[in-house]
């Protein structure tokens, strides 16, 4: 007895189930090398010493391992998300109502095209500002154990430059009359 089970792909996978998962594998490559590279990053004497203390290998990767194995990884997953972010606009290819898509199905109506388009990349680029920002400071949290001296944040150097007296630079000599010697 032969049993045949036809099924139409598309109601199988619908267009946003789709773009999750081509999305998602995407990112699931790159993102399974970084944490490779960061943990690879941490020097096997690390663990040696671990396991001389007596703890077991969850431990020692869980309060060893990853704390420093942060600072290599942090960077390139807030990359990584910011990047995902801006390629997220492919998903309206395949009709998944995104930002791109949103804006493709007003000027279609308005016939605004430039506008509209302008006023998708201004909104991309807050989101990726904002993301950047928040990068910035999870990196810093992470670069404490690392830095005599963590980096200013932008607020600070910000304050800095405006409430900090600033000399005027020194006046050039005076040029004397050509001929004469002092």
């Amino acid at each position: 007895m032969v049993v045949s089970l036809q099924a139409n792909a598309n109601d199988l996978i619908t267009a946003l189930t789709a773009a999750i998962l081509g999305l998602g594998l995407n990112e699931g490559a790159y993102m399974a090398e970084v944490v490779r590279a960061g943990i690879l990053s941490v020097e096997h004497g690390q663990a040696e010493a671990a396991q001389a203390l007596g703890m077991s290998r969850t431990l020692t990767m869980r309060r060893i391992i990853l704390p420093q194995a942060m600072r290599v990884i942090i960077p390139p997953t807030g990359n990584e998300t910011i990047s995902m972010l801006k390629t997220s606009s492919l998903a309206s290819v395949i009709t998944v109502t995104e930002l791109l898509y949103a804006v493709q199905l007003i000027y279609s109506v308005t016939f605004q095209t430039i506008p509209l388009l302008i006023v998708a990349s201004i909104w991309y680029l807050i989101v990726t500002s904002v993301l950047t920002a928040g990068q910035f400071y999870i990196e810093r949290y992470y670069a404490r154990g690392s830095a005599r001296q963590l980096p200013p944040t932008p607020w600070q150097r910000l304050r800095r430059y405006l409430f900090t007296f600033h000399a005027p630079p020194p006046a050039p000599p005076a040029q004397l009359p050509s001929g004469e010697r002092r």
